[in-house]
């Protein structure tokens, strides 16, 4: 799988959780919330260690992947604070909804303006090599952070 399918596919993962958020009650938000910020720390974690890298190898895509890594430390603000409230924090649900929003924002930017300026940069070989890279490193991220939440 190219790096851009990939990515893709972690976008609407992520996109199908905020639906469901969208369409139950609050009460199940948190658990919902566990499974987002996992989705989002594994998604982040590949696109800065391997993905940005390589993009800003090139000058062209300099200014919106610099733009994409603020959008994540943005992110991991909120993931981190939203973590860190308690269950009955009435901050929880606005923060989730900003969260959301921002989310839903850097999808629509990636989707819409960098992944075609990547298409034109790198070949296909090039894409599917990230990919497996990418892969191989969503994988590793996985355990390590299984075996973090055992300790």
């Amino acid at each position: 799988m190219n790096a851009i399918e990939l990515l893709k596919e972690d976008h609407n993962k992520v996109s199908r959780l905020f639906q469901k958020v969208k369409a139950t009650e609050e009460s199940k938000h948190k658990k919902l919330f566990e499974k987002i910020k996992e989705e989002l720390d594994v998604h982040t974690h590949i696109e800065e260690t391997i993905f940005y890298p390589k993009l800003k190898e090139h000058k062209e895509l300099e200014d919106i992947t610099l733009e994409g890594i603020e959008e994540h430390h943005q992110a991991k603000i909120f993931l981190r604070e939203l973590f860190n409230l308690s269950d009955d924090s009435e901050k929880f649900e606005p923060k989730l909804k900003v969260l959301m929003e921002d989310i839903t924002h850097h999808v629509q930017e990636e989707e819409g303006e960098m992944f075609p300026k990547v298409k034109k940069v790198f070949d296909e070989a090039t894409l599917h090599e990230l990919g497996k890279q990418m892969e191989k490193e969503k994988q590793s991220f996985k355990k390590s952070q299984t075996a973090n939440a055992g300790k």
